[in-house]
């Protein structure tokens, strides 16, 4: 049941807080006005699924280049040890440099105690490699070994834009205020409905359908603020980043 309530935090409690005061003073002065509800879609719906839709992006963009990391990985590995002229030393070695690079970024992704210096030194290493045994490699070997660590570049280069630039910062700011004041504006043009509707006892349904839908929206917003950051396994959909280490390669 634990996931179910992962979307439920503090902003949950201050929107369900808002809202219940501001029933309660509706009903205590019992004031109603005439409100069109579809004007809630412009000014908060809208930016709200732009901005999830904007996270989710991020994250299918984030797994694409993860996979191309870790391929290029095993096909740069695989490629080192067909090399016959490279001694077992060699391989060996330029085999735990490459183990040690998915560590690296997989510990910078979650904001351990890695920086990205160190990933890109890492990465660095192999090409240094290349170019010091390159006696042992001939330059076919060296062209495709620089085509397929291209992408084990770009997959550490795109990881790193997907967790240091987030959606746009005041969309989603713009997004809580409003959430913040809808009940405000909303609950009364409901309780017109419910009177008009000739509801007696109404007090109840207002409080239901007003906590009701703030509930949604601001749920809503804490998904998209879970899909911020995918890499920091506090969310549902995080990405599981132990799938990318090397170590989960028996060939390796």
């Amino acid at each position: 049941m634990e996931k179910y309530f992962s979307i439920i935090n503090w902003r949950t409690l201050i929107a369900l807080g808002i809202t219940a005061v501001a029933t309660y003073f509706t009903l205590l002065m019992d004031f109603t006005y005439n409100y069109d509800p579809t004007l809630v879609s412009i000014a908060i719906v809208f930016p709200l699924v732009f901005t999830i839709r904007s996270a989710f992006k991020r994250r299918e963009k984030a797994l694409e280049f993860l996979s191309r990391f870790r391929s290029g990985l095993v096909t740069t590995d695989h490629s080192f040890q067909s090399i016959k002229k490279l001694s077992p030393e060699d391989k060996v070695y330029i085999r735990s440099l490459i183990m040690r690079i998915p560590k690296l970024l997989i510990g910078y992704l979650k904001s351990q105690s890695v920086t990205l210096e160190e990933v890109r030194d890492e990465a660095e290493k192999i090409n240094s490699f290349i170019t010091d045994k390159s006696e042992f490699i001939n330059s076919s070997s060296r062209l495709k070994l620089n085509r397929v660590f291209r992408d084990v570049h770009m997959g550490i280069e795109t990881s790193v834009s997907v967790k240091e630039h987030n959606t746009p910062s005041s969309i989603r700011a713009y997004c809580l205020i409003f959430i913040y004041i809808y009940p405000i504006i909303y609950t009364p043009s409901v309780y017109l409905k419910l009177q008009e509707g000739a509801f007696t006892d109404s007090a109840w349904l207002l409080y239901f359908l007003s906590m009701f839908s703030t509930f949604i929206l601001i749920s809503l917003y804490n998904v998209q603020e879970q899909l911020e950051n995918p890499y920091d396994q506090k969310g549902l959909d995080d990405i599981h980043l132990t799938h990318f280490d090397l170590n989960r390669e028996p060939a390796i």
